[in-house]
C-alpha cells in the first residue's frame, strides 16, 4: 500500500498497561497516556494519521468487564469517523479483551487491533515501539478487519489469542488457528483473509457472573459446589481431553446435576494449551454428555469466559445459550471437527 497517497485515519485508544507503565518504588505502574507513547514513535506520521483518546489507565490486572464495555463502547461510538483502531493494553489480560471485544464488535469491517510489550516504552531495550508501528502499520492494511493482537510481528485473531510466556518478546500464541498474518520490514504478509465487509454489530451488555475452576489432583467437590452458588456460569479446566475425578461417592457429578437443576450453566474445557477437548474418549467424561453441560471444545478459556458472559448478558435460556456457544463467532470454535 502507498501511504502517501491514501492516508488512513487511525484513532489510538489509550488504557494502560506495562506500554505506558514508568517506575514507582512500588514497582510498575502506568503513567503515559497515549499522547506520550506516540512521542515514541515518530515514523508512524508516515504511516497514518493518528488522534489519541485516553480511556483509562490501568494495570491489565485491573482489566474488567465493564472496562471492555467502555472500550467497545469508545469504539462504537467513533466508529464512523475513523478507517481503524489502535487499542494499547496491558498483556496479561490482553487476551480476554481481544476475545471479549470479538464478541462486543462482531465482524468488523474496520481494524481494531490490540497491542502492548513485555517492557516500558520508556526503556532503552523495549518490544513497545516495535509494536506499536506494527500495529498501526496493520490498521492500515486494506485487508485487515476484526479484532486481533499484534505482538511479536504476529497477528492473532482475538478470539484465538494466549499469552505464553511471562516475559518474552515472544508473549502471545495463537491456539489451535493459523496466525491471521506477519509483519516484516514494513510489510503485512496475509495467511489467512476474514473477509468481513460490513459495519461492526455490537452489544452492551455483559453478565459478569461467570466462574473459573481449576483442577488439580485431589481437588474437593466443595469447591465446584461453591462456585455453582456464587456464579451464574461455571467453567471447568479439567484434564486432558476432559473429565471429572469420580471422587466420593461420585460427588462431582451430584455438584453438576444440583447446579444444573438450579439452572447455572456448566461449561467444560481442558487445561492443554492446545487440540481441546473430547469427553468421549475417557470414561470419566463421557457420562457428562449426558448431564448437560456445555463443552468448549477447541476454544481458548479466555474465549469461553468471555462469550459466556455476551450471551448470559442477553439471554439465560440454557436451551439459547448452548446454541450461541456452539454457533461460531470469529472463527472461536471448531467443535463439529471435534465430535
Amino acid at each position: 500500500m502507498d501511504y502517501t497517497e491514501s492516508m488512513k485515519k487511525i484513532l489510538l485508544i489509550g488504557t494502560g498497561g506495562t506500554i505506558a507503565s514508568e517506575m514507582t518504588d512500588d514497582g510498575l505502574a502506568p503513567k503515559l497516556g497515549s499522547n506520550q507513547l506516540l512521542n515514541y514513535i515518530p515514523r508512524v506520521s508516515e504511516i497514518c494519521d493518528v488522534e489519541c483518546m485516553q480511556l483509562m489507565s490501568v494495570d491489565s490486572t485491573n482489566m474488567t468487564p465493564e472496562n471492555w464495555l467502555t472500550i467497545a463502547g469508545c469504539i462504537e461510538a467513533y466508529y464512523d469517523s475513523y478507517d481503524g483502531f489502535v487499542v494499547s493494553h496491558g498483556t496479561d489480560t490482553m487476551a480476554y479483551t481481544a476475545a471479549a471485544l470479538s464478541y462486543l464488535a462482531r465482524r468488523s469491517r474496520k481494524p481494531i487491533v490490540l497491542t502492548g510489550a513485555q517492557k516500558p516504552i520508556s526503556m532503552d531495550v523495549t518490544d513497545s515501539k516495535q509494536n506499536l508501528l506494527d500495529a498501526f502499520t496493520y490498521a492500515c492494511d486494506d485487508r485487515a478487519c476484526g479484532v486481533s493482537i499484534v505482538f511479536n510481528g504476529s497477528v492473532i485473531l482475538g478470539t484465538r489469542a494466549k499469552k505464553v510466556r511471562s516475559k518474552s518478546f515472544s508473549a502471545f500464541a495463537s491456539i489451535n488457528y493459523p496466525e491471521l498474518a506477519v509483519l516484516q520490514d514494513g510489510r503485512v504478509l496475509h495467511y489467512i483473509d476474514l473477509g468481513y465487509r460490513e459495519r461492526a454489530k455490537f452489544s452492551h451488555t455483559l453478565n459478569g457472573s461467570v466462574g473459573l475452576v481449576k483442577l488439580i489432583p485431589g481437588t474437593d467437590a466443595g469447591m465446584l459446589n461453591y462456585a455453582l452458588d456464587r456464579y451464574d456460569a461455571v467453567i471447568i479446566e479439567s484434564f486432558g481431553v476432559g473429565g471429572l475425578p469420580e471422587g466420593t461417592n461420585g460427588c462431582f457429578r451430584a455438584a453438576i446435576d444440583k447446579g444444573v437443576a438450579a439452572g447455572k450453566l456448566i461449561v467444560i474445557t481442558t487445561q492443554v494449551q492446545n487440540e481441546g477437548s473430547n469427553l468421549t474418549v475417557y470414561q470419566v467424561g463421557h457420562a457428562l454428555k449426558q448431564q448437560n453441560i456445555i463443552e468448549a471444545y477447541d476454544m481458548t478459556t479466555e474465549a469461553a469466559v468471555a462469550k459466556l458472559m455476551w450471551i448470559m448478558g442477553e439471554t439465560r435460556d440454557p436451551d439459547r445459550v448452548r446454541e450461541r456457544f456452539y454457533t461460531p463467532l470469529s472463527h472461536d470454535i471448531l467443535y463439529t471437527e471435534a465430535e
